[in-house]
């Protein structure tokens, strides 16, 4: 049986992990994996996080089976994080506790498969490397629409223009901030525009919510979900812990629908459940308990999680000063604008290869580097090495 299996190669970043983690260099830097580092080099582990597992241990709670959709306390506040508190459309809105923001790309794929198995799910050129094959997996067609820098910010006509194939009941696959890999997010303008169009197309959006709280903060990265829920019958949104929490390894998201009447709320939830269900039965409880001491502790949150993005901030500015000061080509000058972990250089294929093989520094072919793996000692080592390979 096993010799019919497929032939696959390595997964396009664990296999660059891997290729860095074999690298002997002490002065390599790994710009790969999307997770925030600090100014040691290590990913730490929220105190917020901390405290409230040491809570979690001293009650030492029953570890029996809970509900097909998780923990509902945890996918209440969950509803109220992305749509915000007190929101009216919460009342037409449900969220189901998922394995990480991935999982609940995947459960969502499935219920379009189920209902609308005819949607192509349409997602951005350059885009997240597991869209298309997640989609894929789930049996659904998936297209390609342009997310250019245009400007100060998004090119909004030239994405509309290459969505003109799109018809009703497509899903647009659309990052709610920090978009992986460009760093391009739309403005509040674009936003109102893409509202509009989805309604004019009867499109439905499918807003990928992966870093809430690393670009302008936890409610104004919320915005755009918010505008697309509030003027529109049907929202579905994919939402994950990992960055926010930094809760990575522990797996913690959430799918959430936001149906045109609360009467369809019901039967949708049982069939996210029976997706469930024949999928992974439950998610685990931990981190979704975790999370609500944390909910509950929101001030010390928010203030974890400014910190670190004041401070990756921080970093991209530093970056582009720098490689202002030693002359690098305008284009670079980008990386201010953009938002969040990723930004995309102005690169080559053949010189991101160099930045590997010369001087030990890892992005991908396409030029995506995770900002947030930098650490300030490394900015003059990185602009030396961006400016050798960009000038040969």
């Amino acid at each position: 049986m096993l010799h019919q299996l497929p032939k696959h190669p390595p997964d396009p970043i664990w296999g660059l992990t891997a290729e860095f983690q074999a690298n002997p260099r002490p002065d390599k830097m790994d710009l790969i994996v999307g997770v925030y580092r600090d100014e040691t080099g290590q990913t730490p582990t929220l105190d917020v996080v901390k405290e409230a597992e040491r809570q979690l241990a001293a009650q030492a709670s029953s570890k029996a089976y809970r509900a097909l959709a998780g923990n509902t306390a945890f996918n209440a506040s969950m509803g109220q994080l992305l749509l915000g508190e007190g929101s009216a459309t919460l009342e037409r809105a449900a969220a189901i506790q998922t394995v990480g923001g991935t999982g609940a790309l995947r459960l969502l794929g499935d219920l379009i498969k189920l209902a609308q198995p005819g949607a192509s799910v349409w997602t951005t050129d350059p885009g997240y490397i597991n869209h298309r094959p997640i989609f894929e997996a789930a049996g659904l067609q998936v297209r390609d629409y342009s997310w250019r820098q245009g400007g100060a910010g998004l090119d909004l006509d030239r994405a509309v223009v290459s969505l003109t194939d799109a018809r009703a009941g497509d899903i647009l696959l659309i990052h709610g901030c920090c978009h992986n890999p460009s760093g391009i997010d739309p403005s509040a303008e674009d936003w109102a525009e893409i509202a509009v169009f989805c309604a004019q197309r009867n499109l439905i959006p499918l807003v990928d919510i992966a870093y809430q709280g690393f670009g302008d903060g936890l409610n104004e990265d919320a915005a755009g979900l918010r505008h697309l829920a509030e003027n529109l019958p049907l929202v579905l949104c994919a939402a994950s812990c990992s960055k926010n929490m930094g809760l990575y390894c522990d797996r913690l998201g959430a799918a959430m629908i936001v149906t045109p009447d609360a009467a369809m709320l019901p039967n949708t939830l049982r069939n996210l459940e029976n997706l469930a269900r024949t999928n992974y039965s439950m998610p685990p409880e931990h981190a979704a308990a975790v999370a609500n001491v944390v909910f509950n502790n929101q001030a010390q949150w928010i203030a974890e999680l400014d910190a670190i993005r004041r401070r990756v901030a921080s970093l991209r500015t530093t970056l582009c000063d720098t490689l202002d000061g030693k002359g690098a080509p305008e284009s670079f000058q980008a990386l201010r604008q953009h938002k969040g972990m990723f930004s995309i250089l102005p690169l080559s294929t053949e010189q991101m290869q160099r930045l590997r093989a010369e001087h030990g520094i890892y992005g991908s072919d396409s030029g995506r580097v995770n900002i947030a793996g930098l650490r300030f000692t490394d900015i003059p080592l990185f602009s030396d090495a961006i400016m050798a390979v960009a000038s040969s």
